[in-house]
């Protein structure tokens, strides 16, 4: 029987059925669990969540003190449908917002998704079978994170380091799956779909040995073999899986294959490659080459785009691809330019009317080869003077703060 209690009538052996709070609210990266420890009990009473739905056929009652006169079973089960109902069909859409003002919420996104994904993942490593009803609330948050300002948390998570890149990785593709879908005009469901996918397509990196995995130097071709077997690794771990759709499988197990048939694991030609896949294989790049590895520094996104571009024939579907562009920008947040005007800035956001004019934070003139007072300036609007003269190798100047730059404020807390 499903009960909805105060945290203070909580005790160790109840199990959970739903937190009634956000995500975001409480320590857990599930939602559904047995409270097993004095621990997690004690989490939970000092998180912001005041109310939770326990199921008694699951778990330990209330206190025989505590215990409500009887109601009607069959009551109590509808209305907690119908209250879970309402919630699942009728989201808050989230209001856009400003990139300065998404960056701080993003910020915490960031850090309790990494942990989820590290749970998640280091469960499936070790046997225990996933359900992916735990990982809708993370997705869902970040689809939210990505509706109000899709370049922070995207440009958040592109900053990692050798020790979370994978947990990481599978954050920010989620992030670009949602950003990407949206821009294809897909709906809620399916952009729900692409997130998921997006966040456990290298699930099969588990099984991949760490010294091959953050190896510094080029791989033999026997460790780029295991390498190349994390797609099938990972597909065989979520076919065991509760709740694994049918295109979350397909893009774990297919986000290598190429349009000219040359991916893996299966040589793939372009016509068996799925809508779903094809935009796991662009969002799988575009992080992995914009992020720095410990064989090599992460590129600058514009420089990424470009890159791109130049491989798009035989290895991305180009429409995906075009439109990918578009959902991020032609210079995404973080990349270094030259202004026509001399100046060297970096993007600060998008400017919404126009893919080639960003809003940018100048700081350097090339002119005395000096550091300027920074200043912000919107290249779309109308009595804009200045202009992109050209993108710039951020490891040519080799500017020690330019994350800092273009976090601002949040540079101080991440």
């Amino acid at each position: 029987m499903l009960k909805r209690v105060r945290c203070d009538q909580l005790r160790v052996g109840m199990f959970l059925h739903e937190l009634c709070g956000s995500w975001m609210d409480h320590p857990f990266w599930r939602s559904a669990f047995l409270l097993s420890s004095q621990q997690e009990l004690d989490s939970l009473r000092n998180s912001a969540i005041r109310e939770v739905w326990i199921d008694t056929a699951k778990g330990l009652d209330v206190a025989a003190d505590e215990t409500p006169p009887d109601e009607d079973l069959a009551s109590v089960e509808r209305a907690v449908e119908v209250e879970l109902l309402e919630l699942a069909e009728s989201p808050a859409v989230p209001a856009p917002c400003s990139m300065a003002e998404e960056l701080q919420r993003a910020s915490r996104i960031c850090r309790k998704a990494k942990d989820a994904v590290q749970s998640m993942f280091s469960e499936a490593r070790m046997g225990k079978a996933l359900d992916t009803a735990d990982a809708l609330p993370l997705v869902e948050e970040i689809s939210n994170s990505v509706m109000r300002n899709p370049g922070a948390l995207i440009s958040l998570a592109r900053l990692k380091t050798k020790d979370n890149y994978t947990y990481m990785h599978s954050v920010a593709v989620c992030a670009l799956m949602v950003a990407l879908s949206r821009q294809l005009g897909q709906d809620a469901q399916q952009t729900r779909e692409a997130g998921m996918a997006g966040l456990l397509h290298d699930l099969g990196k588990m099984w991949i040995p760490p010294e091959i995995l953050n190896k510094p130097g080029r791989l033999t071709d026997a460790e780029f073999d295991v390498v190349r077997r994390h797609p099938l690794e990972g597909w065989q771990a979520l076919r065991e899986a509760q709740g694994v759709s049918e295109v979350t499988l397909d893009v774990c197990l297919h986000h290598h294959e190429k349009m000219d048939g040359s991916g893996y694991p299966h040589h793939l030609p372009a016509a068996q490659i799925s809508l779903f896949a094809r935009m796991g294989a662009v969002c799988d790049v575009y992080d992995a080459i914009t992020s720095n590895r410990p064989y090599k520094k992460g590129w600058c996104p514009a420089e990424s785009l470009r890159k791109m571009t130049e491989w798009c024939k035989g290895h991305f579907d180009e429409d995906i691809f075009h439109a990918f562009v578009r959902s991020l920008g032609i210079y995404p947040i973080g990349s270094l330019l030259r202004l026509k005007s001399g100046r060297i800035a970096v993007v600060i956001e998008q400017s919404g009317t126009s893919l080639l004019a960003p809003i940018v934070l100048a700081f350097f003139s090339t002119r005395s080869n000096a550091r300027i007072i920074p200043v912000i300036v919107d290249l779309s609007e109308k009595s804009c003077r200045d202009g992109i003269a050209g993108r710039e190798d951020p490891a040519k100047w080799n500017f020690p703060d330019l994350d800092a730059l273009w976090l601002g404020e949040m540079a101080r807390i991440t």
